[in-house]
């Protein structure tokens, strides 16, 4: 949870929270203080989703409907339609209604400080960006083991913290026999 912050955080020099910052017309530290409320959220929605049943397969779709990298690599992307779509499709993927986002901006508000309104807008850039981070994330780990790894989902998978994903993917894999 706090790598996918961090990595959201940290890309490019903090090019993606500024690109945000700027999309909203809020200051950097403004969007890194919303960021670092709305990614846990955002983690935990991604982590419940791949545990449903078809839930990683459409998981890693999202990752590969769109080139993986795109707003990482270019955060000026990041405030195009395409990727606010995007950032709104995902969120319906693992929020499944825009209620669970709505409570999501309500609670980080009240966290915060912050207007509920403008984390309702951050929600879908940073839902955007988290996939893209996962995506790249994926991307890196396959190209460096030279195979397919789940490597940044790793994480996301181990619903028990316990360091091992083999007995939540067993438990995953149980459900569909």
């Amino acid at each position: 949870m706090s790598n996918l912050l961090q990595s959201i955080i940290s890309s490019q020099g903090g090019a993606i929270v500024q690109q945000i910052a700027k999309q909203l017309g809020v200051n950097p530290q403004v969007a890194e203080q919303a960021a670092s409320r709305l990614v846990p959220a955002l983690s935990r929605g991604i982590q419940k989703n791949a545990e449903q049943e078809g839930g990683l397969d459409s998981l890693l779709g999202l990752l590969g409907a769109t080139n993986n990298s795109q707003f990482m690599d270019n955060p000026n992307q990041l405030g195009s339609n395409d990727s606010i779509n995007l950032g709104n499709n995902i969120l319906g993927q693992i929020f499944g209604s825009k209620d669970v986002s709505r409570n999501v901006a309500s609670h980080a508000a009240n966290e915060t400080g912050l207007e509920a309104t403008l984390l309702k807008k951050m929600l879908p850039l940073l839902a955007s960006a988290a996939v893209a981070s996962l995506g790249k994330q994926s991307q890196d780990q396959q190209q460096a083991n030279a195979g397919f790894d789940l490597g940044a989902l790793s994480s996301f998978l181990d619903a028990d913290k316990d360091g091992s994903v083999m007995d939540d993917v067993l438990r995953l894999a149980q459900r569909f026999f």
